[in-house]
């Protein structure tokens, strides 16, 4: 199209006409019926994208980089250890958050191209007798190297150690893009933002969280006030949010989950993994 950026980039990735065309039409009232049902849409269908029946979906205002710190903050305390497996330019940038509110991370340093080993994932958890790890941090898709971890066999691997551990993934260039399974790979916190599979412009947090997830939050001490999700969950089931949301985007997620329900996901991972070859190749 004449005038339109042919975007060849990680992300922000090309928004689809039928979305920005969502995302231009007028406010509405965010306290009123028709909002409510534009929010328990885009509830409903995230649920469907990261795969999950039994997980709660948060929406914040906000972007990937604030989806950490609020997975971060709802789960855990200062003083806490987490083991971080740190293989690209993002992984290091979710370590280096939990660092910054005193959380005492222990690196599993990888080569950058490398993915999430399970087994030495499995060895540092054998290797914690008194479980003083409370979490384990991944990224599913690392950008910064285009290299996918097998988030179920870190799944695996906890489970083999017995280990309690939560698990912690960043899916933001995975999600709606790869196939991603939040209840059958029994990840606790998912966390993403909307500008590349889920095919809209920057400016929402999005979270699938485990109900160990919301346990682990009622001890976590770690100072929170804008990404509380305890305020956000309870306004969300009546169709609202604790304070002004993002509208416009809310309208192009309910247009994009559409999107992405008329092809199906399982066609839509194909047609990623197709691109992907074609790119290598």
């Amino acid at each position: 199209m004449p005038g339109r950026p042919f975007l060849q980039i990680p992300g922000p990735t090309l928004v689809p006409e039928r979305v920005t065309r969502a995302i231009s039409q007028s406010i509405i009232d965010h306290r009123g019926p028709k909002f409510a049902a534009l929010v328990h849409e885009c509830l409903a269908g995230l649920k469907g994208v990261f795969q999950t029946v039994r997980g709660e979906i948060v929406i914040y205002p906000g972007s990937g980089t604030g989806a950490w710190e609020a997975c971060l903050v709802n789960t855990l305390s200062p003083g806490d250890r987490v083991l971080a497996c740190v293989n690209g330019h993002f992984s290091a940038g979710f370590a280096k958050t939990a660092a910054a509110y005193g959380i005492e991370v222990d690196r599993l340093e990888l080569p950058y191209g490398a993915g999430v080993p399970a087994d030495q994932v499995e060895e540092r958890l054998r290797a914690d007798k008194t479980h003083q790890l409370r979490a384990v941090l991944a990224v599913h898709n690392e950008t910064s190297t285009g290299v996918t971890s097998n988030v179920a066999a870190t799944r695996a691997a906890l489970d083999r150690a017995r280990h309690p551990a939560l698990l912690l993934v960043d899916v933001v260039s995975s999600l709606a893009s790869i196939d991603f399974r939040v209840d059958e790979w029994g990840v606790d916190v998912a966390l993403t933002g909307p500008q590349k599979g889920l095919m809209l412009p920057p400016g929402l947090a999005i979270l699938a969280v485990s109900d160990k997830a919301f346990h682990a939050s009622e001890k976590a001490k770690c100072p929170r006030a804008y990404w509380d999700w305890g305020p956000v969950l309870e306004r969300n089931k009546r169709g609202e949010f604790p304070y002004t949301p993002a509208t416009s985007l809310l309208f192009g997620l309910r247009e994009s989950l559409a999107i992405l329900n008329e092809e199906g996901l399982p066609n839509v991972f194909k047609r990623h993994a197709r691109l992907a070859e074609a790119c290598r190749r």
